[in-house]
Order: structure tokens, then C-alpha cells, then sequence
């Protein structure tokens, strides 16, 4: 039996509580691959592997963290891929960029559920989270791959990384746009609901078809 998140009065409900798990689960997954990795990367950065448990434990645990991280975001695919197309108002919305840089709201096209930047983060960590993890893997097993496909295992340590730093970038976007560009998007996904203020102001086009298809939320 299906139960509904019961919503305090004047709020909308804005990731389900799946949503909600499958996000952090991927979030957890990725801050303990990135730490890891940024200590395999360079020796100024090994002392991330000794608090972690030791560079062993962190050899041992880094790919099943990256089979973790991979599932989860694959799982966000099957949840929000549909709602992740790009449209006409996209467009608008990247022309108008500085303007919600500069968290000049009123100056944006109305988003909806996702706005453009949701949607480029949301492609940016799918398609890097496949090349980390075929890269991964060839770095995980090198002795599986045949001598007669060696070049497999260079590109894989040249590509792995770079994949790994592009995530980086994308999680640094996430960061200001979830704590700072948006405020109060951090904490819907820990409650699950926002005000109906903020889907008002940050996300209009999904606020008109909210009140397009229920009662008007309480304000």
C-alpha cells in the first residue's frame, strides 16, 4: 500500500522520499570516491587515505563505491531522465544566465520542475559516471584486458581522471546552486517539500502546473 508524505500546510511536495534516498546514496558514494581518488591522485593528498582506513582499505573499497555511485545515478536516470529534456525555453533560460547568477529571479523565463542548469548537471554527472565506470574498470581488472588490447588500460588512466575532475566541477555547481543560487533547495531534499513560495519564485513554469492541476496551494 502506497502512503503519501503528509505536507505542512502551504508546502508542495518536491522529491519523493525514493528520490530522496537515491540521491544520497549517490551523493555519500561520490564524497567517498572523491576523497579517495584525489588521494590516489597525488601524494600531497594521501593523508585522505589514512583517515578513510589506511591506503589498503581505500584500494579495496574505491571501486565497490564506484559500482554504488554508478547504480544510484542510474537509478536517478529510470526517475527523472523524462523530465530532463532540453525545450525552446531552455534556450531562453541560458541566454538569461547571469541573470540567475546574480539571483535576479524576476529576469529569468519560468523553469520548470528542472531548470536548465538542474538538466546540464544532471547529463554532466550521467555520462561521467558511465566513463568512470568503463574506465574504472579496466584500472580495476587490468589483468583481465589482453595484452593485445593494452592501449585500453593507457586511455583508461588517462581518461578516468579526467572524467573524475569534471565531476568535480559539476559537484561544485551543485553545491552553489543547491545552497546559494537557490535557497532552501538543500533542505527539500531532506524534507522532501519547499514552500510554495519557492516553487513560485525559482520554478514558476512547474507553480503554474501545479495550480493548473490541484487547488491552489495556500500561500
Amino acid at each position: 500500500m502506497k502512503h503519501e508524505q503528509v505536507l505542512p500546510p502551504g508546502n508542495v511536495l518536491r522529491y519523493t522520499l525514493n528520490e530522496r534516498i537515491t540521491h544520497w546514496v549517490a551523493a555519500g558514494s561520490y564524497i567517498y570516491l572523491l576523497l579517495t581518488g584525489l588521494a590516489f591522485w597525488s601524494p600531497w593528498l594521501f593523508w585522505l587515505a589514512m583517515i578513510l582506513g589506511g591506503g589498503q582499505i581505500s584500494r579495496l573499497l574505491h571501486p565497490w563505491a564506484g559500482l554504488i555511485f554508478f547504480l544510484s545515478v542510474a537509478y536517478m536516470y529510470k526517475l527523472w531522465a523524462s523530465q530532463m529534456g532540453m525545450t525552446p525555453n531552455d534556450k531562453a533560460w541560458m541566454d538569461s544566465v547571469g541573470h540567475y547568477i546574480r539571483n535576479e529571479d524576476s529576469q529569468m523565463p519560468p523553469a520548470g520542475r528542472y531548470n536548465t542548469g538542474q538538466k546540464f548537471l544532471f547529463w554532466g554527472f550521467f555520462w561521467c559516471a558511465i566513463a568512470l565506470l568503463l574506465t574504472g574498470v579496466v584500472l580495476w581488472v587490468p589483468n583481465w584486458i589482453p595484452w593485445s588490447l593494452r592501449s585500453l588500460r593507457y586511455i583508461a588512466v588517462i581518461l578516468h581522471p579526467i572524467a573524475a575532475l569534471l565531476t568535480i566541477a559539476l559537484f561544485l555547481i551543485h553545491i552553489y546552486m543547491g545552497v546559494f543560487a537557490e535557497r532552501g533547495a538543500f533542505s527539500a531534499m531532506i524534507r522532501g517539500y519547499v514552500p510554495a513560495a519557492f516553487i513560485r519564485r525559482f520554478h514558476p513554469g512547474w507553480y503554474e502546473e501545479i495550480v493548473g492541476n490541484s487547488p491552489s496551494p495556500r500561500k
